[in-house]
């Protein structure tokens, strides 16, 4: 498999995609072609929102495609070079996976070596299923079981910052209680302007920050550049 996983699509106040422009020309050096999955934007229109990532990628002279634009979705699958699945509502993409019947067909090719770019929504369905997503289930997806091209799950966007005045659960309070009831189950938290990289067998945090490992009840902080190799 060759899987970037990335966090976030922005870091701070940097434009859309610009601090993973460098990840993205090394993940698809010598594709000039991708299928973008615009299917966690809902309130945004797909053709804006390919167009969005369209311009972002512009100087890497790539030509992006939104996976809405054929009119057999899972024959654009199959004949992709390479894809992206954006963020914004990580269950409103699950939903439309499913609905378009093509979870099948993009694990298959992607093991089958077809590079795979996630981030935000787009990295929580790379792993075992969404729930830990941080987002509001606003449709229920026939099932929250996910691509599984990893076999643990995942939490972009990760912090433990809680806000002055907040008496709400915090990130790490909903962590900690997933793994009360999945104490068996891995969680890698992948902050602002880090991802996961797959290449094969191995795999390895990126993007110069430290992320996090959660399981049963303890939490472990990994450094940038941290082989993972052994959650595979």
């Amino acid at each position: 498999m060759n899987l970037l996983l990335l966090s976030s699509s922005r870091v701070g106040d940097t434009n859309y995609l610009t601090h993973a422009l460098p990840m993205i020309s090394e993940h698809l050096a010598g594709i000039d072609e991708l299928l973008f999955i615009p299917f966690a934007g809902v309130s945004i229109s797909y053709d804006h929102y390919t167009n969005m990532v369209s311009t972002a990628l512009a100087e890497l002279n790539i030509n992006v495609k939104g996976i809405h634009q054929f009119e057999n979705a899972k024959q654009a699958i199959e004949n992709a070079k390479a894809i992206a699945v954006g963020g914004g509502n990580t269950f409103h993409l699950l939903h439309q996976l499913y609905q378009h019947d093509l979870i099948d067909t993009i694990k298959e090719r992607v093991e089958l070596g077809m590079p795979y770019i996630g981030w935000s929504a787009g990295s929580n369905v790379a792993g075992a299923s969404i729930r830990t997503t941080n987002d509001m289930p606003i449709i229920e997806p026939p099932s929250f079981n996910a691509l599984g091209l990893v076999d643990f799950q995942i939490n972009p966007h990760y912090t433990d910052y809680t806000p002055p005045g907040h008496n709400g659960e915090t990130r790490e309070q909903r962590l900690q209680e997933f793994m009360v009831i999945n104490p068996t189950t891995t969680i890698v938290g992948i902050v602002e302007g880090t991802a996961l990289k797959r290449q094969g067998n191995e795999l390895k945090l990126i993007g110069g920050q430290a992320g996090f490992l959660f399981k049963a009840g303890d939490k472990k902080q990994i450094a940038d550049g941290t082989d993972l190799s052994d959650l595979l």
